[in-house]
């Protein structure tokens, strides 16, 4: 029989609410079946919910602001309640084993039985990025749904990247354990690292050493590089690698990251603005300065800087402003900039770019390939980095929580 599947990777952006990226999603779906037959897609890194690029969330060393917490409070609401704990039920929430609150049909805000259905309607196996709140915290996460089963898996990022640490807590290591799933007779074994965890070569390691055939990189990284580590995989593998990253322009940014001050214009505290200098004379202008105060009470003025690098290296905006230009004006000019250019991709087991990466697709953005997973098995001849190839007698691997054998 044969082993040949219709592989997708979609490079959609998060619009202004979860609702209309949920909806924006079926869609999506829907029309990668109906044109070309899909029979599995990936959405990108934190899809539903958001990437908040640009946003420092008003924290310095030292000092938060009002203003950055107004912004985390949209931010929160925005990321989406499945349901699960926040030390992670594992297989009592996929199984639906919790208890659920009196008067409810199901735990959490329903974009899981959303995505369920859209899964069992189109007959299409999803897989996509989000922005799970439990409890207090936000975890970035990825959700496995099976067109037949529904949800068969989720997983945690183990190890956000710089600012996001400020925001995402991290995910329980045991949650790398692959998934098996059965898409029209063919089996597939699939993983998932998100983003730079791809740079973490023992947790790659830990997704080979399960047997793999899928490798799935949802991220936010567009650097021209990120190519390259996804060959790598596929290589290193003997694996398909799908990766899907958004495609954004400024302007595509929610409002309260483009234009923070309008939320808290009340409260003057924490805002970036201009501030007129009561020690000179005429009332003479000084920059631009984000005003917080320490835990102690004591305010402070921190000057703002050059342009500087997102998370994950993709070129944000400079926060220098002109002595006559407020922050606000600033923020709102070259909106048809772009801030992230894509990169989606699609690698062979061979370590081949099969499709992208796409750039500057911000608007419909759809790769597909048809993969014949015996390549798997074909690269094996020569390279098995979990077996033949792994001097498993020497070199050990352990991760806490987590069995590192094949699923069966």
């Amino acid at each position: 029989m044969h082993q040949k599947l219709c592989l997708a990777v979609s490079q959609s952006r998060t619009l202004e609410t979860t609702a209309q990226t949920l909806s924006s999603l079926e869609d999506t779906v829907q029309t990668a079946q109906r044109d070309h037959n899909v029979d599995l897609i990936l959405f990108p890194e934190a899809y539903l919910g958001g990437y908040p690029r640009t946003c420092n969330f008003g924290a310095a060393v030292g000092a938060r602001s009002e203003e950055g917490r107004e912004q985390f409070l949209k931010y929160f609401h925005a990321a989406v309640d499945l349901g699960d704990t926040p030390e992670g039920a594992d297989a009592d929430w996929i199984e639906r084993k919790l208890a659920v609150a009196r008067g409810k049909e199901f735990r959490g805000d329903g974009t899981r039985e959303a995505l369920e259905r859209i899964a069992r309607e189109t007959g299409v196996f999803i897989v996509t990025g989000i922005v799970e709140r439990s409890g207090g915290s936000l975890y970035c996460a990825v959700l496995f749904v099976d067109p037949s089963q529904g949800v068969i898996g989720k997983r945690r990022k183990v190890m956000p990247t710089g600012t996001e640490r400020l925001i995402w807590a991290q995910g329980s290591p045991r949650t790398l354990r692959a998934v098996v799933a059965e898409v029209k007779g063919v089996r597939i074994v699939m993983g998932a690292a998100i983003c730079w965890e791809n740079y973490m070569p023992l947790l790659r390691q830990s997704l080979y050493q399960q047997n793999v055939g899928l490798y799935l990189a949802p991220t936010a990284d567009a650097r021209d590089t990120w190519a390259s580590l996804m060959r790598t995989v596929g290589a290193e593998g003997r694996c398909f690698v799908l990766s899907a990253n958004q495609c954004q322009r400024r302007g595509h940014l929610p409002e309260w990251i483009r234009r923070p001050s309008t939320m808290v214009e009340e409260r003057r505290e924490g805002v970036l603005e201009e501030h007129i200098d009561p020690r000179s004379q005429g009332g003479r202008r000084r920059r631009s300065s984000l005003i917080s105060k320490t835990d102690d009470g004591h305010e402070i003025a921190l000057k703002t800087g050059p342009s500087v690098m997102d998370d994950d290296c993709s070129k944000v905006i400079s926060v220098t402003t002109k002595d006559n230009e407020s922050p606000s004006e600033f923020l709102n000019h070259e909106d048809d900039q772009f801030i992230c250019r894509g990169g989606s991709c699609i690698v062979n087991p061979a370590g081949r770019l099969v499709k992208g990466p796409l750039w500057e697709v911000d608007n419909g953005g759809l790769l597909c390939f048809q993969a014949d997973f015996e390549d798997c098995e074909r690269g094996r001849l020569d390279l098995d980095v979990a077996g033949s190839y792994s001097r498993n007698d020497s070199f050990k691997l352990s991760v806490a929580g987590l069995d590192l054998s094949p699923p069966p």
